[in-house]
């Protein structure tokens, strides 16, 4: 890479320039980034330690947490430290480190994502093979096959990035490592590189959401020839999944479906799919679910009777 380029390290212009302004986003941004940790975990406790959570599209859910738990752990921690110094600097090696776990992790999201959708279609649309269907094996299948996809699809955008020469400048107008912006840094023609960027995240983007979309679309024609007590179970369910997918896959298509350019918008819906999914995702997912809000219930309840024994244990004691 020596010979490719002079640039050892990148300059983060971060989200503002504004030191008040940084000021108060460091405090509130450490509060989402707190807040998604431990709502996250919370989901994936509950969870594995629930014996009714056990149907598939809790297994699913479970990484779907853990995932929202890595996602902005890649670019959070280095965002809530930049606002307290004046000079933002990643290495070469970090910015590329970083790049590759961003798109891994995103493009992972999205597979889950597509997932959870194929779980509910079959579900709703073929209750009676479901169990069939979704065994054990495939579910771990399905996970496996997520991650793989995360896994070639970054290091397809992390190949092409490296591979171009940085001959300065070295200030990357973001908050975190991304192939848009490092494109406007290339001392070479961009072109080509832009349109494989457009193919790989911009067209998985936005197909899994056509294809999600219209498997929702087939789980609603079919939910009118169920009972109002099963229509509004299975309503509830998909409302959630639905709501997660347009949240996510929104920002995701205006960012990576259109050429390498950068737009003063970028840095605002970058921060929607990095941070904000992922902090509303567990509210999505438990608010309108009763089983999960009666097990987080009854992981409280043998909590609080398990600190109860304790105390009276420590206290029998001479």
């Amino acid at each position: 890479m020596s010979n490719l380029n002079n640039v050892s390290e990148f300059i983060l212009l971060g989200l503002t320039q504004n030191s008040e302004l940084q000021r108060v986003c460091f405090g509130l941004f450490l509060i989402f980034y707190m807040a998604i940790l431990l709502g996250n975990l919370l989901i994936i406790v509950t969870i594995k330690s629930s014996r009714h959570l056990t149907s598939p599209m809790y297994f699913f859910l479970s990484y779907l947490s853990f995932v929202d738990i890595c996602y902005p752990s890649v670019t959070a921690p280095k965002l809530i430290a930049d606002f307290l110094v004046k000079k933002k600097t990643i290495s070469f090696v970090g910015c590329m480190a970083q790049l590759f776990a961003v798109h891994f992790f995103g493009c992972a999201e999205i597979f889950l994502l597509a997932v959870m959708a194929y779980d509910r279609y079959i579900a709703i649309c073929k209750p009676l093979h479901y169990t069939t269907i979704m065994n054990k094996g495939v579910c771990s299948c399905m996970v496996a096959l997520a991650w793989l996809g995360g896994f070639v699809h970054s290091m397809v955008q992390t190949l092409l990035t490296t591979q171009l020469p940085f001959c300065g400048p070295n200030e990357i107008d973001h908050y975190f490592c991304d192939v848009h912006p490092l494109l406007k840094l290339a001392c070479t023609d961009t072109y080509t590189v832009g349109l494989i960027v457009i193919a790989n995240s911009g067209m998985i983007s936005l197909i899994c959401f056509l294809v999600l979309a219209v498997s929702y679309i087939v789980i609603l024609l079919t939910l009118r020839t169920r009972s109002s007590e099963g229509r509004l179970k299975a309503l509830s369910t998909c409302a959630s999944h639905i709501t997660a997918v347009i949240l996510y896959f929104g920002p995701c298509i205006f960012f990576y479906l259109r050429p390498s350019t950068t737009f003063s918008e970028d840095k605002s819906v970058a921060v929607f799919y990095t941070i904000i999914t992922s902090l509303l995702n567990p509210l999505i997912y438990t608010l309108r679910n009763e089983e999960v809000k009666n097990a987080m219930r009854t992981l409280w309840s043998k909590r609080v009777i398990w600190e109860k024994k304790l105390q009276l244990d420590l206290k029998a004691k001479p």
